[in-house]
């Protein structure tokens, strides 16, 4: 399921001045608190004569008033227009860092979810990691951010990170079956397909093009591992930090989804495509934790969820109308299917109260 990107600026004749603006959505300035404005003035018998053509962009923090030229793009069917009160989007220099703030008031208020969660369904505060990212206003919030857990089969989007930087070729010619085959490792959590790929390209050629990211850190609680092939496979290398096979912190889920979003795995076109493959229209969503709390709620996803014993985990990219954002849920525990199921919807209504704000 794709995020739709599609160019919009002023549209106008030939005669007309050229567009300024392009991005993600409707409008996308990279500098807010600038005034853009044209116009084509000529003097004729000393009186000043305003030509018929003018565009004026005014540019406020945090919104974009647009006045006397029609914005022009298509946009993704599930996507609603940007308005002039709408949020800018993800800046391209953000970064999440290990000293990033996280917002006072999300923060508080995905504690209170988390909290009643796990009283709800007979947990303790060790079972759940959580993390939003709110991409519109630029408000994080985690719990146990660097926390290391067993990751089950989560971490197979380092491979698919990895199968991008060492075949640079597959972000421009990419054939159809291998595209629809790392859509089922990714999409469909595929075995098979995970193993596959991991063999052809080799463990720690896999986790060198992950630590090459900064995605997993061991002075920073780890982060994404793949130290075993997904199957039978005796070759193992547990990770540093714990020992884990298949590992993942919060931090470092939420710290992929924002590089793939920003162009910046590999390359811009390599992370479009990336995210073609997470959206992989042709296989369908397993319907599970994140798809099924936000069943019917009108937003697109792009996910990676994995389960092992007691692990239940989810990862996902979420926009909808009037909200984008980013959610990682890892738990440890029997019931944390149901969890991750109720927490995508609380934290779907948090940015839905966000928007309306």
């Amino acid at each position: 399921m794709q995020i739709g990107r599609k160019q919009a600026g002023c549209q106008t004749s030939a005669k007309s001045p050229p567009p300024f603006l392009g991005g993600y959505g409707k409008l996308r300035m990279d500098k807010a608190g600038a005034v853009v404005q044209y116009t084509r003035v000529f003097m004729k018998q000393n009186v000043l004569v305003l030509m018929r053509w003018v565009c004026v962009l005014t540019v406020l923090p945090g919104m974009v008033w647009l006045t006397g030229c029609a914005s022009v793009g298509d946009h993704s069917a599930s996507t609603t227009a940007r308005t002039a009160t709408t949020p800018l989007p993800l800046m391209k220099n953000y970064t999440l860092g290990y000293h990033t703030p996280t917002d006072p008031t999300l923060q508080s208020k995905v504690e209170a979810v988390d909290a009643t969660l796990r009283r709800r369904h007979g947990m303790g505060p060790a079972d759940t990691a959580v993390g939003v990212l709110d991409l519109n206003h630029h408000r994080l919030a985690m719990i146990h951010p660097d926390r290391e857990d067993y990751g089950a089969s989560v971490p197979k989007i380092g491979i698919l990170l990895a199968y991008f930087q060492l075949h640079p070729e597959a972000a421009s010619h990419l054939d159809p079956t291998t595209k629809h085959e790392l859509g089922l490792m990714a999409k469909a959590s595929n075995n098979e397909m995970a193993s596959k790929f991991s063999h052809q390209m080799g463990l720690k050629q896999i986790q060198k093009v992950i630590n090459s990211y900064d995605l997993y850190n061991t002075n920073h609680g780890g982060g994404i591992w793949v130290g075993k092939h997904y199957g039978k496979d005796s070759e193992r290398i547990g990770d540093p930090i714990g020992n884990n096979s298949h590992a993942a912190t919060v931090r470092q889920l939420l710290r992929f989804y924002v590089m793939l979003e920003q162009g910046k795995l590999v390359s811009p076109q390599a992370s479009k495509v990336m995210m073609e493959i997470f959206a992989s229209p042709d296989i369908p969503h397993d319907d599970i934790k994140f798809v099924k709390g936000l069943h019917g709620r009108d937003v697109k996803i792009l996910r990676k969820w994995g389960s092992w014993e007691n692990w239940y985990h989810d990862t996902a990219d979420v926009t909808g109308p009037g909200r984008h954002y980013i959610i990682v849920g890892m738990t440890k525990h029997q019931n944390g299917d149901a969890y991750l199921v109720d927490l995508a919807r609380a934290v779907d209504e948090l940015m839905l109260e966000g928007a309306r704000k």
